[in-house]
């Protein structure tokens, strides 16, 4: 993978969850015990109606949390720090991964569907904090989630980021499809491949991608 293709890139732009940490970590399994709970007390639902209301408004709406929103006006404040309120015994630090992220040229941001509170959690735990300039959640985006291209024209905007010159990491290849069309590199951080149109490379070792754009 020619590091050249990235030569342009002043801005480097990553999603939290099952990116900037293994998916064997299963982080987002206490996550969604956590929304089910969430959503069976504020709907007065049973468990399985509430999995399967997850379930499609994740499908629909790109998080639990719109479809909540956009079908029943739910607060998104106390359900963020209910939902995030998980242990994060399961993260080591990485240094290959902080080396390699502080050794990009640029701006290095980070930018979630989650809370920017559990995001900054989540740094400290893999020994990432303080390696980004910036990091971004869903509330900074009004609420509205990834894939939606206005949550990420909103986020980039406040973070001064043009398009033309940033990439994006992302384990969902939902979320890559708007960036690729706002002209950003896309990588695809995830154990198997995605083969899309939207997506220009993929790795399932980022410390190890992300060293090889500074030889």
């Amino acid at each position: 993978m020619p590091h050249a293709l990235f030569a342009h890139v002043d801005a480097w732009v990553f999603d939290l969850d099952n990116t900037l940490y293994p998916p064997a970590a299963r982080l987002f399994d206490q996550i969604e015990v956590r929304m089910t709970a969430y959503v069976m007390a504020a709907l007065n639902v049973p468990r399985d109606e509430a999995d399967r209301l997850r379930a499609d408004y994740w499908r629909l709406y790109g998080t639990t949390l719109a479809g909540l929103m956009h079908e029943h006006g739910l607060d998104p404040v106390p359900y963020l720090v209910d939902v995030h309120d998980i242990s994060l015994d399961h993260l080591d630090p990485d240094p290959a991964l902080r080396a390699a992220i502080a050794a990009l040229p640029g701006k290095r941001v980070v930018y979630t569907n989650g809370s920017a509170p559990y995001a900054e959690r989540v740094l400290a735990a893999r020994g990432l904090a303080g390696a980004f300039d910036a990091i971004f959640g869903v509330e900074h985006a009004g609420y509205r989630p990834k894939p939606e291209r206005q949550a990420f024209e909103t986020v980039f905007g406040a973070a001064g980021i043009d398009p033309a010159r940033a990439a994006m990491f992302e384990d969902d290849p939902r979320n890559l499809a708007a960036p690729h069309a706002m002209g950003m590199r896309t990588v695809h951080v995830a154990p198997a491949a995605a083969p899309a149109a939207h997506i220009h490379h993929h790795t399932d070792d980022l410390a190890g991608f992300l060293a090889r754009l500074s030889r």
